[in-house]
């Protein structure tokens, strides 16, 4: 199997490397390679590379940014998806395309189902459920929330600096959902792809959890294994005390049993997690 990525540089797409099948060959299609806003270097690339699946790990995750630049946001969340399907289409390949909890307006108590109506409150869920709809019907859609990974920037990295420098942090206690690591998305992402798997599913790590619960958890790992010094108090604050450009889902957990089912596996709980990604870095800085 020939797998090109797209947006490899990311968490998601150096997790993606990280966890191939034997005997994948993975060509990159990070931005220095590939602009996916150009249409027809698009369909060239892939032509060129004739991939048997392309991953789409690229986004514009700026989300409050998003809310005053939602021209760029819609071409790379939006339209460059289009282009993508469009050339897997023409050059026989298939499309795997990671979407968001952003898609939802987090008004709902239980967790949101794949075929739940999406109702995106900002610039950023609407670009994001926008690339869905361009993706087709004949592409596997993941969507997946609160990512992080070994490499690049994350809420654990932000925490563990915020720690180290300051007496005291403030996280928004009033925002639920459930951490994802990034390698456990992207074995998934494979396991689907291998299995043929097709429309619209779900993925995050087990359980869920408010930031601030996540930031606690965070704490406390990272003390047990000598990351921080000492512990600060962590306060919880409302989504008021912390005013942004765009809105966030206030309940954002997603109904991930289709995914499991068809991976044939349990979940993981989020906190298990965690710990294997302090220990990255631990060992690995």
């Amino acid at each position: 199997m020939k797998a090109l990525i797209v947006g490899s540089g990311g968490q998601l797409g150096h997790a993606l490397i990280a966890t191939a099948p034997a005997g994948v060959e993975i060509v990159s299609g990070d931005q220095d390679v590939l602009d996916i806003t150009d249409a027809a270097r698009v369909a060239a690339y892939v032509q060129e590379v004739a991939p048997d699946v392309i991953f789409n790990a690229a986004a514009y995750t700026a989300v409050d940014k998003a809310e005053s630049d939602a021209a760029l946001a819609q071409a790379v969340n939006g339209d460059a998806v289009g282009y993508l399907a469009a050339a897997a289409r023409s050059f026989g390949a298939k499309l795997v395309h990671v979407s968001t909890d952003f898609v939802f307006d987090g008004s709902g108590t239980t967790p949101y189902a794949p075929d739940a109506t999406p109702a995106p409150l900002g610039v950023y869920g609407s670009t994001k459920l926008a690339g869905e709809r361009a993706a087709g019907p004949d592409a596997l859609v993941v969507r997946t929330a609160w990512l992080y990974g070994p490499v690049g920037a994350n809420f654990v990295r932000t925490m563990l600096r915020l720690m180290q420098a300051h007496p005291q942090v403030r996280v928004v206690g009033d925002q639920v959902g459930c951490p994802t690591y990034a390698p456990a998305l992207a074995a998934a992402l494979w396991g689907l792809a291998e299995r043929g798997v097709t429309g619209v599913y779900h993925f995050s790590d087990g359980g869920q959890a408010s930031w601030y619960d996540f930031a606690v958890a965070i704490q406390e790992e990272a003390l047990a294994a000598g990351l921080l010094e000492k512990a600060v108090p962590i306060v919880s604050i409302t989504t008021a005390d912390y005013p942004t450009p765009a809105r966030r889902p206030a309940y954002s957990v997603l109904d991930c049993s289709a995914t499991y089912a068809a991976l044939d596996r349990a979940p993981t709980p989020w906190r298990d997690n965690l710990h294997i990604m302090i220990e990255e870095i631990q060992n690995h800085g």
